[in-house]
């Protein structure tokens, strides 16, 4: 690994009132702070506040809207790899993600995407699963390896632990080691040759 930190942008997908994205995301960003060349931007779409409604093609946001797709914007672009943190709502991904990614466009480019999903039986792997062609169209690049909790609820003590800290480590453990390689192969990559999609 360089010395150059990696920052690794990790979003959180829910919204949703109640929600428990927030204990599996807190639990993960521990895991990410254990590895001394990795510096943490915990994005949660809660408080973002990306309106629903997109701007025309070549239209720029306005107002307050403009303020905070900047924001957003800076801090995505700032990132050499990202961490979606999401729940599986009807069988599928949360919509607040789809217009987190539906928002910006080169921020996305040749830069990795790892995932973390809780849910039910499926521990929200199907919600994983179409993020991924998702991702793909916006030229990032999905790693295979993922943490998933299924029946959540239970998966976690009262201080947000997980009751089998072991396994869940050894997961987040692999997922971060290949996070962290495409992470350091397409930053070089794009400082080599920048990316044109």
């Amino acid at each position: 690994m360089p010395e150059k930190h990696l920052r690794i942008a990790v979003v959180i997908a829910s919204v949703r009132e109640g929600r428990f994205g927030p204990v599996v995301s807190r639990w993960f960003v521990e895991q990410l702070n254990g590895h001394t060349d990795v510096e943490v931007d915990t994005i949660d779409l809660a408080e973002v506040d990306l309106p629903m409604v997109l701007p025309g093609f070549g239209a720029q946001p306005a107002g307050e809207t403009a303020v905070t797709a900047e924001a957003v914007r800076g801090r995505l672009a700032a990132a050499d790899a990202f961490v979606v943190v999401t729940p599986e709502y009807n069988h599928s991904f949360p919509a607040s993600v789809k217009n987190l990614i539906d928002w910006y466009n080169a921020e996305w480019h040749a830069k990795p995407v790892g995932f973390v999903s809780y849910g039910g039986l499926s521990g929200g792997l199907r919600a994983v699963e179409q993020l991924r062609p998702v991702f793909a169209e916006v030229h990032s690049v999905t790693i295979r390896d993922t943490v998933s909790f299924h029946n959540a609820w239970s998966q976690f003590d009262a201080e947000g632990t997980p009751t089998d800290a072991e396994a869940c480590g050894s997961a987040a453990k692999l997922m971060i080691e290949r996070l962290r390689w495409w992470a350091v192969a397409l930053r070089e990559a794009r400082a080599t040759s920048p990316y044109a999609a």
